[in-house]
């Protein structure tokens, strides 16, 4: 042991190779406009080299460093830059990214304030800055898990305690054996994300009562069900194709009315709130009784970095408690009664970084910009011939050439330039190539330069 102290002391305070961590990540961030979007062939078979046995006495850290930025750094996606357009992944905010470096030094334990005092302060300072961004009620507490799949299970935890407690019922105490019964009420251009939350949660996918979706992807308010206190109601901010938005006014007052809990799904696209021009989108999402949204897409903190906010804190901590004697709670925000990590990354510091970093109005020109390079792509497409398949409200392109084969082939051809990287999906049984607007990095450069190379695909047909 004492050998091993030795060794991993004298790296702790080896200067020079954390000086070489640097450099090694401002070489990346200096070739990132340059290098592929997506790793080549050749580059992808450098994984080969991670397959070797774990060797018997370790090695030493800046071999591996090496190593790490030969075979690893090539096989990165380039997101950070101006030309990734899948999967809503944003980019990051410089200062975010320099914080982050810092933090990852301090590495901090977040669940509790005597673990880390500046993440737990960070984070009230966060909650109070989001609250005020979306204009939610003041009374809300928010959580800080990995992404909105985390904030979509916390929140609809908390519902789901909420609307047992109601009918006497502890679910934390007695389970779901023998529990009375919870509508969920949703429609059928849910996220992937609620309903894995929703099979975790023993709810159940067969109990879904589904409304219709119509052709934006938006929730149709002419089925919906008639509701009860023992409804939880599920929609979203941000189709992930069509980046459409529920009617949140119509639906909250109808719920409102009938002592339904209403969650809203805006990973993406519940940042629209913070844009002047586009809040018209987010009307009414006020009006209900949690949210989950991510940092790391529109906002562009760095991975990763999700936010649950809910109005009934009694309800969102007693769902989500820890006990434990040994745990020391403060007279302070201890993070870990907002979520469900007791062992967590410190997540606000960076989110708190992005936000110090552009400021109100700067939030507001980073969403809308988004929107309008969205428009920017659309409007190119369509002037190549392309159909644009849905309104483009946000931040969401949906594209079709002539017919599904002739699309996915020509997506192929701009994935594999290497300049570029978007994803196919599938709309109403054509297969569309979905391109999700999400760097600040973007620019008019970029869309023309992307555009050619559709142009391009298109000649080789």
């Amino acid at each position: 042991m004492k050998e091993l102290q030795n060794r991993l002391r004298s790296e702790l305070y080896n200067q020079e190779l954390f000086e070489t961590a640097h450099t090694l990540g401002m070489e990346y961030i200096e070739n990132i406009e340059s290098q592929d979007v997506y790793p080549s062939q050749e580059n992808l078979n450098l994984l080969d080299h991670f397959d070797h046995e774990l060797n018997s006495k370790g090695l030493a850290a800046n071999k591996i460093l090496n190593f790490l930025q030969k075979n690893g750094s090539p096989n990165t996606i380039a997101q950070i830059g101006g030309r990734y357009f899948g999967f809503v992944n944003g980019s990051a905010i410089p200062a975010a990214l320099a914080v982050k470096s810092l933090s990852v030094i301090w590495d901090q334990c977040g669940g509790l304030y005597v673990s880390s005092p500046i993440n737990a302060k960070l984070e009230t300072v966060c909650e109070k800055w989001l609250i005020d961004l979306f204009g939610l009620p003041t009374n809300s507490k928010a959580g800080f898990v990995s992404g909105t799949s985390m904030a979509n299970l916390s929140a609809i935890t908390a519902a789901r305690y909420h609307i047992l407690q109601k009918q006497g019922w502890d679910v934390n105490e007695c389970g779901l054996n023998g529990a009375p019964p919870i509508r969920i009420i949703a429609h059928k251009q849910t996220h992937a994300s609620v309903k894995k939350t929703l099979t975790i949660l023993g709810l159940g996918l067969q109990n879904i009562e589904w409304m219709e979706a119509d052709d934006q992807g938006r929730a149709d308010i002419n089925t919906l069900p008639e509701l009860d206190d023992t409804c939880i109601v599920i929609l979203q901010a941000g189709n992930v194709n069509s980046g459409a938005f529920d009617d949140f006014e119509y639906i909250c007052n109808k719920a409102r009315a009938s002592g339904s809990w209403v969650h809203i799904d805006g990973a993406f696209g519940l940042w629209a709130r913070t844009s002047s021009a586009l809040k018209h989108l987010t009307k009414g999402i006020e009006k209900a009784d949690s949210w989950a949204v991510d940092g790391h897409k529109t906002l562009n903190t760095p991975y990763d970095n999700g936010i649950v906010i809910c109005r009934h804190e009694k309800s969102f901590v007693s769902s989500l408690h820890a006990n434990g004697e040994y745990l020391v709670f403060s007279d302070k925000r201890d993070p870990i009664l907002y979520g469900p990590e007791m062992s967590k990354r410190s997540r606000a510091i960076e989110l708190w970084a992005t936000m110090m970093s552009l400021g109100k109005k700067g939030i507001d020109d980073l969403v809308h910009g988004l929107h309008n390079s969205a428009n920017q792509f659309a409007q190119g497409l369509s002037d190549l011939g392309f159909e644009i398949c849905n309104d483009v409200v946000f931040n969401q392109v949906l594209a079709y050439y002539k017919d599904n084969e002739t699309t996915e082939s020509i997506l192929y051809s701009v994935q594999n330039s290497g300049r570029t990287w978007m994803a196919g999906s599938k709309w109403n049984d054509k297969s569309v190539i979905r391109i999700s607007v999400c760097s600040w990095m973007t620019s008019e450069n970029d869309i023309k330069e992307v555009l050619s190379l559709f142009e391009n695909a298109i000649k080789s047909h």
